[in-house]
């Protein structure tokens, strides 16, 4: 039987001269990515938290993708304005399914925003954007086409991504934040060549929790590696 992937939805409105609604979305890159590994994909829409359990307990693994910037309050901070476009009821609902399916013991991923924000759900923060870091750092928005690589990271030894990905790796970036304090219980498993973290995961091996601050969505048909992402958290 196919594993039950489940990615949460964005969500955002449409107005046109007839009509205006709501849609919930995801990246087909994702949807894809989780069929070639061998997934079934579950989109999830954004919904009351409580509501978690339920979902959870439908799906074997569990996808966070990238999105709008995590409200400050989540992290006790008070907005900048460097902060972007928040989403509160999407923060509360990942969030509550971050700490369900840790509860459950189902994998996790965190791709970009879904790495920060596992972070945060464990108890860490994020600078709320790469300019309050006291050194200089690589452009982390990268002006080329995301369907290719920008930047250099290196992978730590021993770290999950070690075990398909080489030391020395390119990625494509697309964040103005980053992970500044690590939440408890987790380890750093790659960071960009000017030390912004790019990767982690869980300590405890009985807990798989994986995040990369990347988008192999984007890149996974072109590159054997990107689509190995997928492979691994889906196949075990």
């Amino acid at each position: 039987m196919k594993p039950k992937i489940g990615i949460v939805a964005n969500e955002r409105f449409f107005l046109t001269d007839k009509i205006d609604f709501w849609m919930s979305y995801t990246s087909k890159g994702y949807i894809e990515g989780i069929k070639d590994a061998g997934g079934l994909a579950f989109i999830i829409p954004i919904d009351d938290a409580s509501h978690a359990k339920e979902y959870i307990d439908t799906i074997d693994r569990l996808i966070l993708a990238g999105g709008q910037d995590v409200a400050p309050h989540f992290y006790q901070q008070e907005a900048t304005p460097l902060i972007g476009e928040t989403n509160e009821a999407r923060d509360r609902f990942e969030i509550a399914l971050i700490h369900e399916a840790m509860k459950q013991r189902k994998p996790i991923l965190g791709i970009c925003r879904g790495m920060q924000l596992i972070n945060i759900a464990c108890g860490g923060t994020v600078y709320q954007d790469l300019s309050l870091l006291q050194t200089d750092t690589l452009t982390h928005v990268q002006e080329q086409s995301m369907a290719q690589p920008s930047h250099s990271i290196y992978v730590e030894n021993k770290s999950w991504l070690a075990t398909f990905l080489p030391a020395n790796y390119e990625v494509n970036s697309a964040h103005h934040q980053a992970i500044d304090q690590l939440a408890p219980g987790f380890k750093i498993s790659a960071r960009a060549t000017d030390g912004v973290i790019e990767g982690i995961e869980a300590i405890d091996a009985n807990q798989e929790i994986y995040g990369i601050q990347w988008h192999p969505e984007l890149t996974r048909e072109k590159i054997t590696e990107e689509q190995a992402i997928f492979n691994r958290f889906i196949q075990g």
